[in-house]
């Protein structure tokens, strides 16, 4: 048989008479390939006490199976049998049946195409065999053979993007790829038609919807990206296809598309057989990023300075069917700058690469949300099954939760010179070099030699040898370092982010790996590490003025010029990691795989306190760097970047954190602020912008100004006829006004002056004048004249 390489795109599982079928699409060298897999067996396990019960409750529903003893056991040191069944439904009725009865069912959770995949460690890259059949488009193999392969490719991508009247009757789609560019638009072709030719014009929404599954076909692309993308665009489409009585073809071969609405939410789900859609919001989110908002017009400006033409959801809705009765070329042009953004966003961030690299590393899903867990999963289970043992059953009676990451009591001032010094990665760091892990935990806790064990915490012990997590972390980590100095940026941030959330992995109650003897074993760790780093700080005569979760920040006492700063930093990381080094090695005979690196210099550093009070802030402060032609200002946990604050709050912190700084006068820049303000030449900047987490309905009791403001709107919208816009949750913008919160689309009253005078200046002010002498109040008084 010949093999060939493909990269996963899309995996499916379904009955098909008295057996299951698995469908791979993937895409080679040659182009898209479907692979169809037959006759696996959807298993479980049951521990053998408990086999005789679970056949017995199995026989009386009539439910077909086989059994077959297995070399594995659970976390209680318990033989399993593995119970096998034909197909998807019989195993999902099997299970529900025995878990209502009480039995523990093991790993019947677990997905069959996921179980398949991972058991292989097929992560991405696939090399398969079988026999072939040239379809339409593609190719077709059956009798599949498959293993793990390196192979990667180049995914082709289209941003799709509808526009739409309020009733959601559609009026063009917009379609952007490297191969084709157009908008799909209902109406009569314009006499100049041929001067745009990238305008499709269709007589009928059903002809929109034709012509959308005939681009498909003709385009073929791998990924469709967009802006919410899933929740309103394919919500909306598929909603429309029904009503014309059309089937929405843009799977692969024609297939169908199929729409499941989730249990528990708004949340909606598609699946197109050998594509995928992926929502630019829930990718970025993914990666790490993070906006003030989240439109794309809020995402689009901050990247590039531009955005939509039009952004206020009722301005937009009125020029959009004003374009369609009046102007369609321009509102073709609008609908495809979305698609051309949303393109943008994905090539300026590496969106596509991240989440291929993300894929390539732990075999999860390419438009999988999140996926912690699942990544955690899918590379520990397989390696867990060869050690001889069957995961435990996700739960969450029992839980027992974990000390978070260490804080240290901060000591509030205005500094000069202040080093932060942090641990690398350091709880992936602990979990090298302690050996924490779910199977060394099993097995340490059984060992009888303590000298084939390492300590934990809570009672929790590590098995020296018999382990998987240390060395999966120590390989990411070499990997990492690879591709940082490739310039990999989209691996190297990937495999940042996987590592990261193992700890995380394993101190929630959503991974059936968890035990509170893991995660306490990290933090606690974590916690002696930063103290005995701080008293190795200190007995060398430094203050250290704050610690959290891996870093420490240390006052040097004076100022410094850089280069002295750069020399004491070095000096003392090199002391701190020669010192973990010997001791661990010493106390434990293991080797040290926490590395303390010299991050940066404040010149000027600001640890305020708690507001209203003497104690120091937690995460919380703001630090002058001023090096190598680079000046800037940090902020942590500050106004200036939450998003709750206004513009008139961000900007003043911003200036008046500068002029303390540089040593500049603050009383003047104090008092034309709070005069401006008052007199109303700072409107609009003061604009909150809150989101709503709830539905309006579930506000009763406590009802905050942001809700206050959404009422309003929304009370506004329909005395207008318009859709109520906040009834679900959303972002509402709002100013506080004599008469309370209100919106922007329905100001009735004069601005309330002095609420932002006393709610955003002052608190601001008071977090950092104190430290040079100077207090707000005296300097926002009303100065007296002479006469």
């Amino acid at each position: 048989m010949q093999y060939h390489d493909g990269f996963l795109i899309s995996r499916h599982s379904r009955d098909i008479g008295n057996q299951t079928e698995l469908i791979f699409w993937v895409q080679t060298d040659n182009g898209p390939a479907k692979l169809v897999i037959q006759q696996e067996s959807p298993v479980f396990f049951i521990t053998n006490e408990h086999v005789e019960e679970a056949q017995r409750h199995l026989r009386a529903a009539n439910i077909p199976y086989q059994t077959r003893s297995l070399p594995l056991k659970d976390f209680s040191y318990s033989e399993v049998t593995g119970f096998y069944f034909t197909t998807l439904n019989t195993v999902n009725r099997a299970s529900r049946l025995l878990q209502v009865e009480g039995l523990n069912v093991l790993e019947a959770d677990v997905r069959l195409p996921d179980r398949f995949l991972m058991e292989r460690f097929i992560c991405g890259g696939i090399t398969f065999a079988g026999s072939a059949t040239q379809r339409n488009g593609y190719v077709e193999y059956r009798n599949v053979k498959a293993k793990s392969s390196d192979y990667s490719t180049t995914l082709s991508r289209v941003s799709l993007d509808i526009e739409c009247s309020e009733k959601g009757v559609l009026y063009s789609i917009g379609l952007d790829s490297e191969v084709d560019s157009r908008v799909i638009m209902i109406g009569d072709a314009p006499d100049n038609a041929e001067d745009m030719p990238w305008i499709e014009w269709v007589d009928t929404e059903l002809a929109l919807l034709k012509a959308l599954n005939a681009w498909f076909v003709r385009f073929d692309p791998d990924i469709i990206v967009g802006w919410s993308v899933i929740d309103f665009d394919f919500r909306l489409l598929i909603k429309r296809a029904a009503f014309n009585k059309i089937d929405l073809r843009l799977g692969r071969g024609g297939e169908k598309a199929h729409w499941r609405d989730s249990n528990n939410s708004r949340q909606g789900f598609i699946t197109l057989p050998g594509r995928v859609v992926i929502d630019g919001i829930d990718a970025l989110k993914t990666a790490t990023y993070s906006f003030r908002s989240w439109s794309l017009e809020s995402v689009s400006r901050t990247m590039f300075g531009e955005g939509k033409a039009i952004d206020n959801p009722y301005d937009r809705m009125d020029s959009i069917n004003r374009m369609f009765r009046d102007d369609k070329p321009a509102l073709a042009k609008y609908n495809l700058q979305d698609c051309v953004l949303v393109n943008r966003i994905f090539e300026e961030t590496h969106l596509l690469e991240f989440l291929i690299q993300r894929s390539r590393l732990t075999g999860i899903e390419l438009d999988r949300i999140g996926g912690s867990v699942a990544a955690f999963t899918n590379l520990y289970l397989p390696r867990l099954h060869r050690a001889g043992y069957v995961a435990p059953t996700l739960t969450s009676e029992n839980w027992i939760a974990s000390p978070g990451g260490y804080v240290m009591d901060s000591k509030p001032g205005l500094y000069d010179s202040v080093l932060v010094l942090d641990f690398k990665s350091l709880y992936p760091s602990i979990i090298r070099t302690f050996l924490i892990d779910p199977l060394g935990l099993v097995e340490g806790l059984i060992a009888e030699d303590e000298a084939t064990t390492v300590p934990g915490f809570r009672g929790g012990v590590f098995h020296r040898e018999k382990h998987f997590l240390p060395a999966l972390i120590e390989d990411l980590w070499k990997a990492r370092d690879e591709a940082k100095l490739q310039g990999e940026k989209a691996f190297s941030q990937a495999i940042k982010i996987i590592m990261n959330s193992f700890y995380g992995v394993l101190g929630s109650s959503g991974c059936r790996f968890f035990d509170h003897r893991l995660a306490s074993s990290i933090t606690m760790r974590g916690h002696e590490i930063m103290k005995m780093t701080r008293e190795l700080i200190e007995a060398k005569g430094f203050e250290v003025i704050y610690g959290d979760t891996d870093s420490t920040f240390v006052s040097l006492g004076k100022r410094h010029e850089n280069e002295d700063a750069d020399n004491i930093g070095q000096s003392l990381v090199e002391h701190i990691n020669d010192w973990w080094i010997a001791h661990l090695k010493a106390t434990y005979n293991i080797d040290c795989a926490l590395e303390i690196e010299y991050e940066i210099h404040y010149q000027k550093f600001l640890m305020p306190t708690i507001r209203g009070q003497d104690t120091g802030s937690k995460k919380r402060y703001a630090g002058l760097v001023n090096k190598d032609e680079e000046r800037r200002i940090v902020y942590k946990g500050l106004e200036t970047v939450r998003t709750d604050w206004t513009p008139l709050a961000q900007v003043f912190q911003q200036t008046l954190y500068q002029k303390v700084f540089d040593g500049e006068e603050v009383e003047d820049y104090v008092r034309k602020t709070v005069e401006d303000t008052l007199q109303g030449h700072n409107d609009d900047a003061l604009i909150y912008r809150k989101r709503l987490r709830r539905k309006l309905s579930d506000y009763e009791k406590n009802v905050p100004p942001h809700v206050k403001a959404a009422r309003k709107a929304d009370a506004y919208n329909e005395k207008r006829g318009r859709n109520l816009q906040y009834q679900h949750g959303g972002w509402i913008e709002y100013v506080i006004t004599l008469n309370g919160p209100e919106p922007l689309e329905a100001i009735d009253s004069p601005y309330d002056y002095q609420h932002y005078v006393d709610k955003q200046l002052k608190p601001i002010a008071d977090g950092i004048l104190p430290f040079i002498g100077k207090h707000f109040d005296s300097l926002a008084a009303p100065q007296l004249g002479l006469f």
